[in-house]
């Protein structure tokens, strides 16, 4: 049986290893085959941590007998960055900071007394690096003849923020109404945009302090499980069946806490209050 178990094992090994190089070198292939490929989002960090996971799970399983090793590294490898990370709330602060420059900027150009539609399309060579793929659309609509109201709704769609509704909605007053006045509007609310995210970032300072304790405590645990794991006999009854559903249990119980501590450190959005194109049936294609 032991024979058996290291033949399926060199097997795993050629497989994984086969498939760990077929992944990079396909990457760039399969993120340019478009939308209806389900792997062209992954990026080649994560092909690359689960190839090394799914080689080094392996390792473990034939050192220390433990089958779980061969799903649970992968996974730890891959999972754990997301559940320690802090991209997502960095990504929206970025978002939102780049809205109030766009908008400000927005206002500089309509107090030279342009009209609103050259104004949006004068923005787009200075658009925030966040915000400039849904800015380019936004002009390229314009420029296509859309309804500038159409094209500002699709815009706030497009960023899918309570922010971006406002600066929107502002927006779309203007062009129904071609008064004055609406530069000094627009520099009013990348004021109060600027306000909003000076106080994202003081939140999001004091979320990162329990992401932080939740990160060295989650690395001083794998260390020592690595450590006992190679050396002395502590953890020989996990190689057992009932030890590896044992094991499986601790490490689902301290998944559920990063789950938690995750969910408790991240803020909802606030809701938008304009209505998506998708939902009106006169909308433009």
């Amino acid at each position: 049986m032991r024979a058996l178990g290291f033949i399926v094992a060199g097997g795993l090994i050629g497989l994984s290893s086969a498939w760990f190089i077929f992944a990079l070198r396909t990457h760039h292939t399969t993120a340019r085959a478009g939308p209806t490929d389900r792997f062209s989002n992954v990026s080649r960090r994560t092909w690359l941590l689960l190839g090394g996971g799914v080689l080094t799970g392996i390792v473990t399983w034939l050192l220390t007998g433990w089958v779980l090793a061969v799903a649970a590294v992968p996974l730890a490898l891959v999972g754990l960055p997301v559940l320690l990370s802090t991209g997502s709330a960095k990504t929206q602060i970025a978002r939102l900071e780049a809205m109030e420059e766009w908008t400000r900027s927005l206002a500089g150009v309509l107090t030279v007394g342009v009209g609103l539609e050259q104004a949006l399309i004068a923005t787009l060579r200075s658009a925030p690096a966040p915000i400039a793929p849904e800015v380019h659309r936004l002009v390229a609509r314009l420029r296509s003849r859309w309804n500038t109201e159409q094209a500002l709704r699709a815009f706030a769609d497009e960023l899918n923020d309570a922010t971006a509704d406002l600066i929107a909605a502002n927006l779309i007053l203007g062009v129904r109404r071609r008064g004055a006045g609406l530069a000094s509007v627009l520099q009013a609310l990348a004021e109060s945009v600027a306000a909003d995210v000076r106080a994202r970032r003081q939140v999001e300072a004091d979320r990162a302090k329990p992401r932080a304790t939740a990160r060295w405590v989650t690395i001083i645990s794998v260390a020592v499980l690595t450590m006992l794991t190679f050396s002395g006999r502590y953890v020989e009854p996990y190689a057992t069946p009932i030890g590896q559903v044992t094991l499986l249990v601790l490490v689902a119980a301290y998944i559920a806490l990063l789950l938690w501590l995750k969910r408790m450190a991240t803020g909802k959005p606030m809701p938008r209050f304009m209505t998506s194109l998708a939902d009106e049936p006169a909308a433009i294609p």
